[in-house]
């Protein structure tokens, strides 16, 4: 065993065997590089990512890769989900050093952990014109020791480069300037693809948060543009939720496609895809009414509930694309790909021919062979379907009937490894997902699953004397590392869980949060958050998160907490700290908006008149749930949702809001204030 057998993440566990002698990040690592005056081999991965796995199997676990690693590297394993301020700097490196990035990632760095080279997924040998590890190894060894003036020479430039872009200067950006939304919904509709709904070519990502601000931008624009934006998510939602990447027998979704029509997917789940698509299609069903939306939201909540939680109320993190196939060995898809005589054998004849006209299956395999590189994906089945095939009542319980029988068998396969790190992030996406869904579709369960997650966090996660969050739970025991993403990420789940209960505990414990999110993270030079503390001495450089990626920045998030604070509390400090965020944004905001979907979702939300509903009654009467039926109905994005109970006097939210007190409840009857404009008027509805 190397020097991660005594860690808490579960993919350094994964690798505490190989006869690379793996340190985790941290001072040990570093002292030994800089006594033995050895360069660092950096690798950053994840323990559901496939080739993670490929790599550790041909390279890692090998003895002679690992004699060479051993020799002439200290070899240092991070797991990105544990550690994303590491990941992130780096990631910074490669995209930088190479024009691309993705895991796992491989960077060599000198004993002062300033980077020098890298790259992501190296074979072992060379092969199909990539360079293989062993080669790549042996000539940065060579490197090291015949020009290590130049190696230090070129990693001083690189971190000079990577301080100067990370550290720009702020700039002002004007409140009414419109041009930022019309570019990026414009950039995006060059890249939409108007058959089969994303955007860009293969492969293709769901990138939820361009969804969000295409719904807002929608709303807020009622022009030829805005329509387009509303057609681009419905059609993306429509065609992601017939493809292959959405799982027809068990729900959610896997990681992206492959291919343009969202046939082939990489089989990984990750809870951040699964919380974040359940909004996108929850947001489409409260503009629709259409109830296809409204189904795969519940396939999805379902799919995490069943799969991704645990006893207590915590999420776990990720399923696996790996799994065993019959003969033992493991391949990606194994668990969800489908022989024709697998089908046969479990169906009725009628039944097959229903069920197979449906999702597209036949003998020869429906999966194209050049869409993956591995030899068992031939001649097998993934389950797609088409827009506008109509099946009458007879043959749709017999869909029911067979997705259940095809279900049940799967069962008994090889499951997929399950990554059970408890994520605060992550597990805050899951509150908002819960939360909101319960409150729009009327499900007391959803909200039940999204208090009992809060509560998770709660007693595990959080430090009520230091007010300070951990990043990761595992195996009983918590990682406290100071990430801006789990503040920011918690206090949205807990607005989302205060709107759908009415509990100020929640509302309150959010404002907690955001004062010591802004004690910890906030740049009192240039407004915006760091991603982490300042006084992290193994980091090099501090960063301030922008890119909403796969999983939405701090900032962006953060933005839009402020404006529900400042329009629940009546606190123009928030709406101050928003414009600031907007402000240290500026130049990504003018230049590259379609960069920043998520925070130009807030910026629409800033752009937008205050909206504000104020109900008075006891959350029991009937007329109370009346008023909050009909104050939900729709999409309504700048809106914001407030029930006081009882007398104001007791209530903390009147205490903080001083508009409140103005209010009048009547006797025994509910009471509705709509507030626009600073105007508040009460509503009979």
């Amino acid at each position: 065993m190397n020097h991660l057998a005594h860690t808490l993440s579960p993919y350094l566990l994964e690798h505490a065997s190989n006869p690379v002698e793996w340190y985790p990040w941290g001072e040990e690592a570093f002292a030994r590089a800089r006594l033995e005056d050895k360069p660092i081999f950096l690798s950053i991965g994840y323990s559901t990512c496939h080739w993670c796995h490929v790599m550790a199997r041909e390279s890692f676990e090998n003895e002679a890769i690992a004699a060479l690693l051993n020799k002439d590297f200290i070899s240092i394993k991070v797991d990105r989900e544990e550690r994303p301020d590491v990941d992130r700097l780096y990631m910074n490196y490669l995209q930088a050093f190479t024009g691309s990035g993705g895991w796992p990632m491989s960077i060599w760095l000198t004993p002062e952990r300033k980077p020098f080279f890298g790259g992501t997924y190296f074979p072992k040998e060379n092969t199909y014109g990539r360079v293989g590890f062993a080669s790549v190894l042996a000539q940065l060894a060579e490197l090291w020791k015949a020009n290590r003036e130049q190696v230090e020479q070129e990693s001083l430039r690189v971190l000079r480069s990577l301080e100067q872009a990370l550290n720009k200067d702020a700039s002002f950006f004007s409140k009414i300037e419109g041009i930022p939304l019309e570019r990026a919904c414009g950039d995006f509709l060059e890249s939409f693809d108007k058959i089969w709904g994303g955007f860009g070519p293969a492969p293709k990502f769901p990138r939820p948060c361009v969804l969000f601000f295409l719904l807002r931008y929608a709303y807020a624009h009622d022009s030829q543009q805005g329509r387009h934006a509303r057609e681009m998510v419905l059609l993306t939602l429509r065609k992601m939720a017939a493809g292959g990447i959405h799982d027809h027998l068990g729900g959610g979704f896997h990681r992206y496609a492959v291919d343009q029509i969202w046939q082939v997917p990489h089989f990984e789940k990750m809870l951040y895809d699964q919380a974040q698509l359940a909004l996108a299609y929850l947001e489409a069903y409260a503009l629709t009414e259409d109830q296809q939306y409204g189904d795969v939201v519940h396939t999805i909540l379902s799919y995490v509930k069943r799969e991704m939680s645990g006893p207590c109320g915590e999420i776990y993190s990720a399923q696996d694309a790996d799994s065993l196939q019959s003969s033992g060995i493991k391949s990606e898809g194994a668990f969800y790909i489908w022989s024709d005589q697998e089908m046969r054998a479990l169906l009725s004849e009628s039944e097959y021919s229903v069920f197979a006209r449906c999702y597209h299956v036949d003998a020869r395999g429906n999966i194209p062979i050049d869409a993956d590189p591995h030899q068992e994906m031939a001649k097998k089945n993934i389950f797609m379907t088409h827009e506008n095939e109509n099946f009458s009542d007879a043959e749709q319980k017999i869909l029911e009937e067979s997705r259940v029988k095809l279900f049940q068998a799967r069962e008994k396969r090889p499951r997929p490894h399950r990554d059970e790190k408890v994520l605060t992030s992550w597990n805050a996406l899951m509150i908002s997902a819960y939360a909101r869904s319960g409150a729009t579709l009327g499900r007391k369960d959803y909200i039940d699953a999204a208090i009992e997650t809060a509560r998770f966090l709660q007693t595990h996660l959080y430090d009520c004397s230091s007010r300070e969050l951990s990043h990761s739970w595992f195996s009983g025991q918590s990682i406290k590392s100071l990430f801006a993403e789990d503040y920011s990420f918690l206090i949205q789940g807990l607005l989302d869980l205060y709107e759908a209960t009415f509990d100020e505990a929640w509302l309150q414990w959010a404002k907690t949060l955001q004062t010591k999110m802004d004690d910890l993270f906030w740049d009192h030079t240039q407004g915006g958050y760091f991603s982490s503390v300042a006084d992290d001495a193994h980091l090099l450089l501090r960063i301030k998160e922008e890119y909403d990626g796969a999983e939405p920045s701090a900032n962006s998030i953060a933005a839009l907490n402020h404006l529900r604070f400042s329009r629940m509390l009546d606190d123009q400090t928030h709406e101050e700290q928003a414009a600031a965020i907007f402000h240290a944004s500026a130049r990504i905001l003018e230049k590259m908006p379609a960069a920043v979907p998520q925070l130009l979702a807030a910026f629409c939300c800033w752009r937008m008149p205050l909206s504000q509903v104020v109900i008075l009654g006891e959350l029991a009467w009937s007329d109370t749930q009346h008023l909050l039926a009909q104050t939900r109905k729709g999409f309504q994005p700048d809106q914001v949702l407030i029930l006081i109970e009882g007398a104001l006097a007791s209530s903390w939210l009147a205490q903080q809001n001083r508009k409140l007190r103005d209010m009048k409840p009547v006797k025994g009857k509910a009471v509705l204030y709509r507030c626009d404009h600073f105007c508040c008027k009460r509503v009979m509805l």
